[in-house]
């Protein structure tokens, strides 16, 4: 893309902030240039907020019911998948997941709570209850 193809619509997403894309200059060389964003960028990243809202609420829901640990809630409130939690504590998916169920959670220690703690950018104590509204 060239530099006056660089799209400027604006996108609230972003917060009032720019960001930086690659685009070619006069001469044919890639430049940084700043960019307000776009309407397509703001609709796919409008959708996938929504998206994982719902899972939030979802997890909430199960853990009301005693099907999952808060951990979960907390997973998908930090928008995160167990994709990137498991990249972001350095443990196993599988690991994870067996960490999501209520009795399995409730032995863990306080060492891995602080891993996860860490992880959601939340305390340790903060992790291990569920807020009232997802």
């Amino acid at each position: 893309m060239k530099i006056d193809e660089v799209p400027q619509e604006g996108n609230y997403t972003l917060g009032g902030h720019r960001k930086a894309l690659y685009a070619r200059d006069a001469e044919g060389r890639m430049v940084l240039v700043s960019s307000r964003g776009w309407e397509v960028e703001e609709i796919v990243t409008d959708q996938a907020i929504h998206r994982i809202a719902g899972q939030a609420a979802e997890a909430h829901a199960r853990v009301l019911a005693g099907l999952s640990a808060p951990l979960e809630y907390w997973m998908y409130a930090r928008r995160m998948d167990l994709e990137l939690l498991s990249q972001t504590t350095g443990l196993w998916q599988w690991r994870i997941r067996r960490h999501l169920r209520p009795a399995v959670f409730a032995r863990l220690s306080p060492r891995l709570l602080q891993r996860y703690a860490e992880a959601l950018g939340l305390s340790p104590a903060q992790i291990s209850r569920l807020p009232e509204q997802p």
